[in-house]
């Protein structure tokens, strides 16, 4: 990486939306809801500010043009942006693995992972770097 990028922010303003939408969804349903709820909720908020998203996207792995596993994002957004879902302070380094192999299968480089905690809406930045 150029030491001149080396403070950039991928999607800065998309972010910055993507994440208002958040932390609106907590201030308005507050803390220990199921996933389900809050992503109910995210679909209305990324609806409200107009910002483009498929929620359950379907991403199959391949190996030599077979599927030989298949993963579900909890939002596509923009066709940039991997956003997913989880409940409780922290977030075990096999969700992190698993968003970044979201990562990889899309060919993409930011995913947002929320974590709806009692503190609060959490924001986590996953890059992906290969």
């Amino acid at each position: 990486m150029k030491e001149g990028n080396k403070n950039k922010l991928l999607f800065p303003e998309l972010s910055y939306k993507v994440n208002g939408v958040m932390f609106d969804v907590y201030k308005q349903l507050g803390p220990g809801h199921h996933e389900k709820y809050y992503q109910k909720a995210i679909a209305i908020g990324l609806k409200r500010e107009k910002i483009k998203f498929e929620e359950q996207y379907y991403v199959p792995l391949k190996m030599d043009d077979e599927i030989v596993g298949k993963y579900f994002l909890d939002f596509l957004v923009e066709d940039t942006v991997v956003v997913e879902i989880k409940r409780g302070k922290l977030v075990p380094i096999k969700n992190i693995q698993q968003t970044k192999q979201y990562l990889s299968a899309l060919g993409l480089k930011l995913a947002i992972i929320v974590s709806f905690t009692y503190d609060g809406a959490v924001i986590n930045r996953i890059l992906n770097e290969y």
